[in-house]
C-alpha cells in the first residue's frame, strides 16, 4: 500500500529563528492531530540541523530542498548528500522546476544527484512536469515522460521503489492556478503507467505520486480524492501552520 504524504518546500523562505519557530508549531499541531499521511518539511540547508533537533521525526520528516551532484571536493557554496544526511533529514528535493530553470539542471545531472541520495539513505522528492507552452500544444505526456526515462529509468526496480514523485505543472506553481483535480489525476495515471511499463505494475501501484501544483486547504480535498494522487508538494501555503494542516488533515 502506497503511502500518503504531505510535503512542505519551504523555498528561500524564514531565517533560521522564523523556520524553527515554525517547524515547533508544525511538529505540536501534528501531536495534537492524528494524520492519516505521511507529514515532511523540506527547508533551507542553513535551517536543518537546528529544526531536526526540536522535532520529532515520528511526526515530522525532515528534508533539504536540492543537493550537489558530487560527493566533496572544490564546490564553493553547494551542499552535497553526505552533508544534508549528517543533519539528520532524510529526505531531498530533487529536480523542482526552479532548479531546472533556473540553474540548468539537466536530466544527467539529476541522475547523479539521485544516485548520490540513495548511497547516503536520502529519500528522493523527485519532480517532474511541463510548463505552459507544452501543456498548451499537447506535448505534455511526452515531456514528463521523458524526465522520468532520462534521470530515473537507470535505476533497479529496488532504487526506483525508494522514489517519491511529484508532478508539478509549472504553469500552476505560484501562479494561483490549478490543475483541474481531473487534470491532476490524468497526469498521475500516465505517470503510474510509464512506471508499469518499465517496472511492473507492483512497482507502480506502490510508488508514491504527490501533486505539485498551487494545492490549498480549499482544493486539497478533490485533489487527494483522486485515485492516482497520493498528496502534495506544498510552496505557500506550507509556511503558515494553518493552512499546512489544512492540507494535511484533507485526507
Amino acid at each position: 500500500m502506497r503511502k500518503k504524504i504531505v510535503a512542505g518546500n519551504w523555498k528561500m523562505n524564514t531565517n533560521l529563528q522564523e523556520g524553527v519557530a515554525l517547524a515547533k508549531e508544525i511538529n505540536e499541531a501534528l501531536k495534537a492531530a492524528q494524520p492519516k499521511c505521511d507529514v515532511i518539511i523540506a527547508v533551507p540547508f542553513t535551517h536543518l540541523a537546528s529544526i531536526n533537533a526540536v522535532i520529532d521525526p515520528a511526526k515530522l520528516g525532515l528534508g533539504a530542498e536540492n543537493c550537489a551532484n558530487h560527493k566533496s571536493g572544490a564546490y564553493t557554496g553547494e551542499v552535497s548528500a553526505p552533508m544534508v544526511a549528517s543533519t539528520g533529514a532524510t529526505y531531498v528535493i530533487l529536480g523542482h522546476s526552479e532548479r531546472r530553470q533556473y540553474y540548468g539542471e539537466t536530466s544527467e545531472i539529476l541522475k547523479e544527484k539521485v544516485a548520490l541520495a540513495l548511497e547516503n539513505n536520502l529519500t528522493p522528492i523527485f519532480c517532474i512536469g511541463e510548463v505552459l507552452e507544452e501543456r498548451e500544444n499537447g506535448t505534455y505526456n511526452e515531456v514528463v515522460k521523458k524526465q522520468i526515462e532520462e534521470a530515473l529509468f537507470n535505476l533497479s526496480a529496488e532504487d526506483f521503489g525508494k522514489i517519491i514523485l511529484a508532478y508539478e505543472p509549472v504553469w500552476a506553481s505560484g501562479t494561483g492556478k490549478t490543475a483541474t483535480d481531473d487534470q491532476a489525476e490524468d497526469m498521475h495515471a500516465f505517470i503510474r503507467g510509464v512506471i508499469a511499463d518499465r517496472y511492473g505494475k507492483e512497482v507502480a501501484e506502490n510508488t508514491s505520486i504527490l501533486y505539485g501544483g498551487s494545492c490549498k486547504p480549499s482544493n486539497a480535498p478533490q485533489l487527494f480524492a483522486k485515485p492516482d494522487v497520493d498528496g502534495g508538494l506544498i510552496g505557500g501555503a506550507s509556511l503558515e501552520c494553518g493552512s499546512f494542516m489544512g492540507i494535511v488533515n484533507a485526507f
